[in-house]
């Protein structure tokens, strides 16, 4: 598989030595790069310097050429091994084969980095995706503590850790054409559930790897502690309940996003940040369908004739097809491949976030007040949908739910009215949804601040993991 590499950077000798190693896609490498971010600034805890942690940054060849030049703090190097499949559409091409390729194939050269590291600093610590399900192995064979990394949300996980319970209950399988709206209250610390809420690996899309994430899942209570990427006000019934679940500490230190970098990136001038700053306040609805799956085609035209036919401004990051497109959306909205999201949504003249409802950009959401229009496709942004309109209360559907056909077009006359009242900000509904983003987002800054529970948590893991023997 090719010999590691490592980068030029100079030998560290630090009092601490994390080595992080994130699942090689976009939405688990950026939220472990954002908490080893904090991390570094926080060094080892108890008042001590950053200078007293070193964290290794561990990525595939590839992922190196994509991320190996973004700015990070001194203290974060970046360390490489082998690649798994060498190009972004093998993984979203085939995704089980991918899943498979990481949990069979990157462990031994994994193990060569850290023989490597014991030359020049040894591990203390190792924080590594949950899908990355022979960490904990390794970890425990060389007394090295290993940190889950869950980079999804928590009730997601409490879902997958008490399977058991949907099969005994007999909603597994299910056919969710019949069986959707069928309701789920059974399991610990989550409200009811419809059926075809549950993650799609459940009953539908992406069942042929649901066997490998259990199995990720069952290693996890061998490792020393687990990591959520979200903060705990957001979650706290279910993350309560899996503290009593687990046998050992669960720290929400999140949210694992770049929310430090808007405020710094205020005099960098960009074509959509120029057209932004020419709408009015709270008139523009942002939509981002995500990086990783899309849509079919037919769906995106009755998105693109829905939002013309809507009457208000929107910025719509697309990957692909944005000349057409455009030309489909007319004058009054921008088509572009790619965006600064958190930026983007922070700014002034966003009124609302149509979203595929990944986590990652759940948290974004949040942090910025944000209201969002749901429109889930795969995997776990189905009960995130759910989170969003149900829980939280800072969003609507755009999909129906308990159809059981994953998919089902959306109309353009559907679009459009949807998009209507909830850009309106006179109506009740919209004030109220508008009001609980509010909510959210102070809770937010409350468990980012200095005193508050992330960085409360953050700390502690850090004392757990400097005092393993």
């Amino acid at each position: 598989m090719g010999s590691v590499k490592a980068d030029t950077s100079k030998t560290h000798r630090r009092s601490c030595h994390v080595v992080a190693m994130p699942y090689p896609g976009r939405g688990h490498i950026n939220p472990m790069m954002n908490l080893c971010k904090l991390l570094a600034s926080r060094g080892s805890g108890s008042g001590s310097s950053s200078d007293d942690i070193l964290i290794s940054f561990v990525v595939t060849e590839e992922w190196l050429s994509f991320i190996g030049s973004d700015p990070k703090p001194d203290n974060i190097r970046f360390r490489s091994i082998p690649n798994v499949i060498p190009s972004e559409k093998g993984r979203a091409g085939n995704f089980a084969g991918f899943l498979e390729e990481v949990m069979t194939k990157v462990e031994d050269p994994f193990e060569k980095l850290l023989d490597q590291l014991e030359l020049e600093t040894p591990a203390t610590a190792i924080i590594a995706d949950t899908y990355l399900v022979w960490a904990v192995g390794v970890g425990n064979r060389r007394n090295i503590p290993v940190a889950s990394l869950w980079t999804m949300s928590p009730p997601v996980f409490s879902m997958f850790y008490h399977f058991d319970l949907l099969v005994q209950n007999g909603h597994f399988p299910a056919n969710l054409s019949e069986r959707g709206h069928e309701l789920i209250d059974y399991i610990p610390g989550i409200s009811s559930i419809c059926l075809a809420d549950l993650p799609t690996i459940f009953n539908g899309a992406g069942r042929e790897v649901l066997g490998r994430v259990k199995e990720a899942i069952s290693w996890v209570p061998k490792a020393q502690c687990l990591l959520f990427t979200s903060f705990y006000e957001l979650d706290t019934k279910s993350t309560d309940a899996l503290r009593a679940a687990l046998p050992f500490p669960v720290y929400p230190v999140g949210p694992s996003i770049p929310h430090m970098t808007p405020k710094d990136k205020k005099n960098i001038n960009e074509d959509y940040i120029n057209w932004l700053d020419s709408q009015s306040e709270g008139s523009v609805l942002y939509v981002s369908l995500g990086s990783f799956l899309s849509v079919s085609s037919d769906q995106m035209d009755e998105i693109a004739a829905g939002l013309h036919d809507s009457g208000f401004p929107f910025l719509w990051i697309a990957r692909q097809d944005t000349s057409r497109l455009q030309k489909a959306c007319g004058e009054k909205g921008l088509v572009i491949p790619w965006c600064d999201q958190l930026r983007v949504l922070c700014h002034s003249s966003i009124g609302g976030f149509w979203s595929h409802c990944g986590w990652n950009s759940t948290l974004e959401s949040v942090f910025s007040g944000t209201p969002m229009l749901t429109f889930p496709i795969f995997w776990d942004q189905m009960p995130n949908s759910k989170l969003i309109a149900d829980d939280l209360g800072n969003g609507w559907r755009v999909k129906k739910v308990g159809s059981g056909d994953e998919n089902e077009v959306v109309k353009r006359d559907d679009i459009a009215r949807t998009v209507q009242r909830f850009m309106d900000n006179s109506g009740e509904g919209s004030k109220e949804m508008k009001r609980r983003a509010r909510e959210l987002q102070l809770a937010c800054q409350g468990a980012i601040d200095k005193a508050g529970s992330s960085a409360t948590n953050l700390d502690a893991f850090v004392r757990d993991i400097l005092q393993h023997p």
